[in-house]
């Protein structure tokens, strides 16, 4: 079975300079605009000139194929999973001619795909003018090496792919390291060479003029020197995740010791999760119509309708069959999904085959809660992009999952009742107190707004008459003006 994907073109991005009027863009803006002036350009080499190197080699895909096997499900299925893995091929800067889906019990253990379709691989290769072979799945390194022995261009997988993308989007430092160590991970594996690149080196001080009987010998390997190299950076990068992870923690602790609620948005990757938080909290972060556009998280300040503040965070996207070194490496910063009160599930309410979207981030969030041995957070699936999906989709959606909201972000609609729904699934603060706060100290009058629910304000001469729900923290400091004492709700 042959499939042929189409290219989607990218859009020139529009040419803006500061002293124009043009100058009040938002940081998304910004690096939206950066992205599409780094566009990869056709036509560049993309031999390989020593794929042994420790530096993990940046993907240059121009023209490539895409091949899949269908092992389970149905067709449909199967043309959709290499219709994502066409969408990841061209969110890396690839132009997609050709793809072809095997149906097979399971994968051949020496090519992936049975030497029939190799053949039939190599003359799409050759006819189409082809540089590089996508493969939907993850190859072992044997795969790897037999594929490209046979088609004589660079063959690729599924994880490989997506760790290019990761590579391409990471902003902050944390995402870059967490980025490369997922790609070291992948790499190490899958180290080889060619000729000399396997010669060994002379051990101790052999072929010297002080050398002698006893101090020769076969020494080390170049592969064996990319490995210990390799290993050495993998540590040091863990050290430098864990100690940013450190970091992250103590934010997260001082919010909770605020008891500021937190809600983490998410979602699979392209389900618009960041337009709904430019939605709710007007962050302006990055938005674009491609794979994997948010690494980096983002957290911003929102308020409920009563005056509640809370925090919303917007994480990684999640793909089917995300690969496992990155939900190791992105542990850290998936984990403020599990550390939040409330999960924000985005679907998107324009693919054909939500459900098993819902199905593959429950899966991620499943992992990382047995990892770290807590329980999810309560969830409120939201279907977004209501404004692209047509009426029959919807339906079925609302069929499919009936305690789901409904919303589009792109033009608001739903928006102001998803954050209503927010604020009912909010814990509340466990302290009730009333309290005649002198003027003087009006600065705990303006936290227990922020902090707490003020179910009662009056101006009195002698001061501010509260009746609120607050923190204990703001409760221990409220004691002294207490009316009628604090109580536990």
């Amino acid at each position: 079975m042959t499939e042929t994907t189409n290219r989607r073109e990218v859009p020139d991005s529009k040419d803006k300079r500061l002293g124009e009027g043009e100058s009040d863009l938002s940081v998304g803006e910004w690096e939206l605009e950066g992205r599409a002036a780094l566009r990869r350009v056709a036509g560049l080499s993309t031999e390989l000139t020593d794929i042994t190197e420790v530096e993990y080699r940046q993907l240059r895909l121009e023209r490539v194929v895409l091949v899949g096997v269908w092992t389970e499900g149905t067709a449909a299925q199967s043309e959709a999973s290499l219709a994502e893995l066409a969408r990841l091929a061209e969110t890396a800067g690839s132009q997609v001619l050709e793809g072809l889906v095997q149906r097979r019990d399971r994968p051949d253990p020496a090519t992936y795909i049975g030497s029939g379709k190799v053949a039939e691989l190599a003359d799409v290769v050759r006819s189409t003018g082809a540089d590089t072979v996508i493969v939907d799945g993850e190859l072992s390194p044997g795969q790897l090496r037999q594929l490209e022995a046979k088609l004589k261009v660079k063959v690729i997988d599924r994880t490989a792919l997506i760790l290019d993308i990761f590579a391409q989007h990471a902003r902050s430092r944390e995402g870059k390291a967490q980025v490369e160590l997922a790609q070291l991970q992948y790499l190490l594996p899958r180290l080889r060479g060619w000729g000399e690149s396997l010669s060994r080196q002379a051990g101790g001080r052999a072929g010297g003029a002080t050398g002698g009987v006893g101090l020769r010998g076969p020494g080390e390997t170049k592969l064996e020197t990319d490995r210990r190299r390799i290993n050495k950076r993998i540590a040091k990068l863990r050290r430098e995740i864990a100690s940013m992870e450190t970091v992250r923690r103590t934010k997260r602790s001082r919010r909770e010791a605020n008891e500021v609620p937190s809600v983490a948005i998410v979602g699979y990757t392209n389900a618009g999760k960041s337009s709904l938080l430019n939605a709710i909290t007007g962050a302006g972060v990055l938005v674009e119509d491609a794979l994997f556009a948010t690494l980096d998280p983002t957290t911003r300040r929102a308020q409920t309708p009563d005056g509640r503040t809370f925090t919303l965070t917007d994480t990684v996207g999640f793909v089917r069959h995300l690969p496992h070194q990155l939900v190791d490496a992105f542990r850290s910063t998936l984990e403020e999904a599990t550390g939040a009160d409330l999960l924000l599930h985005v679907v998107d309410g324009a693919d054909g085959a939500p459900e098993e979207q819902v199905a593959a981030v429950r899966e991620v969030l499943r992992e990382i809660s047995e990892h770290q041995g807590v329980a999810l957070p309560p969830e409120l699936l939201v279907i977004n992009k209501a404004d692209l999906a047509d009426a029959m989709s919807l339906a079925r959606l609302r069929h499919l999952l009936p305690e789901a909201l409904v919303v589009s972000a792109r033009t608001g609609e739903g928006v102001d009742k998803l954050i209503d729904a927010i604020a009912g699934r909010l814990p509340r603060p466990t302290m009730m107190v009333e309290v005649l706060v002198p003027y003087a100290r009006s600065e705990l009058v303006a936290r227990a707004h922020a902090e707490g629910e003020v179910l009662i304000e009056e101006h009195r001469p002698e001061g501010t008459r509260l009746s609120a729900r607050v923190n204990p923290d703001l409760a221990a400091a409220l004691k002294e003006f207490s009316v009628d004492g604090a109580t536990a709700r």
